[in-house]
């Protein structure tokens, strides 16, 4: 299934882990992407839990080409045992142009911050799931909501995601927060966490979708969009030396 994508997916990861400042960080990051655990992944490799731990810890040296290709491999395999999700998100994201008039800002973090990280950057206010702020994120994607609901079909709503779901929503020019709340409802994917900008009343439904759907509302509080996505970047940047 999905073999060109199989094969740039594993290159990708490959790629990353190899020029990481700290391959065993990096290297727990794709593994909870994918949603395995150390003792599922350490039983695929045919190894014990603590040796998939101690790279991820940094207390091994840095893996060789051969471990790490074992690695993207059990990862791979893992998912396509499961229906190959992880693998399937990713080639969304191959081969097509994203809506780039109703994307802003898209970005991946080195390392996954929390949706508390998130929420401190964007001068947030929490609305609804206070209890899953320690929720960790993988990236961001910030979406200017008049365009996104004027131009982009069903398809290309689901290329807001990038690679991975587990990822903050950002939508601008916002009124009431309703219509990107619907738009998630329908779209049946859910995303780490939403946050809307440049609301003015945020509507009841909104917050009882986001309640429902078990998805963080955040409302940012940033000045306009400029400093909006500088906050985030600078999140990026702050990622890359955690």
């Amino acid at each position: 299934m999905l073999e060109k994508e199989k094969e740039a997916l594993a290159k990708r990861i490959a790629g990353e882990i190899t020029l990481s400042s700290d391959p065993g960080k990096t290297m727990r990051k794709w593994r909870e992407i994918f949603g395995i655990s150390q003792t599922e992944l350490s039983s695929e490799l045919g190894v014990s839990s603590s040796v998939i731990s101690d790279y991820e810890g940094g207390r091994r040296k840095s893996p060789g080409a051969s471990t790490i290709r074992k690695f993207v491999e059990a990862l791979l395999d893992i998912d396509e045992k499961r229906g190959g999700n992880v693998i399937r998100a990713f080639s969304r994201t191959i081969g097509s142009d994203l809506p780039t008039n109703a994307i802003l800002d898209i970005r991946e973090f080195a390392f996954p911050v929390t949706i508390k990280d998130l929420l401190e950057a964007i001068k947030g206010e929490v609305t609804a799931n206070e209890d899953l702020l320690s929720r960790k994120i993988y990236g961001y994607t910030v979406i200017d909501s008049i365009q996104a609901i004027l131009e982009m079909s069903s398809e290309e709503f689901l290329k807001l995601y990038g690679w991975t779901t587990e990822r903050a929503l950002i939508f601008t020019k916002v009124t009431t927060g309703r219509s990107p709340m619907i738009a998630i409802r329908v779209q049946g994917l859910k995303p780490a966490v939403v946050v809307l900008h440049g609301v003015k009343k945020l509507d009841e439904l909104a917050v009882k979708i986001a309640e429902r759907e078990r998805v963080p509302l955040l409302l940012s509080h940033a000045k306009d969009e400029n400093e909006l996505i500088l906050s985030l970047r600078m999140l990026v940047e702050k990622s890359e030396k955690s």
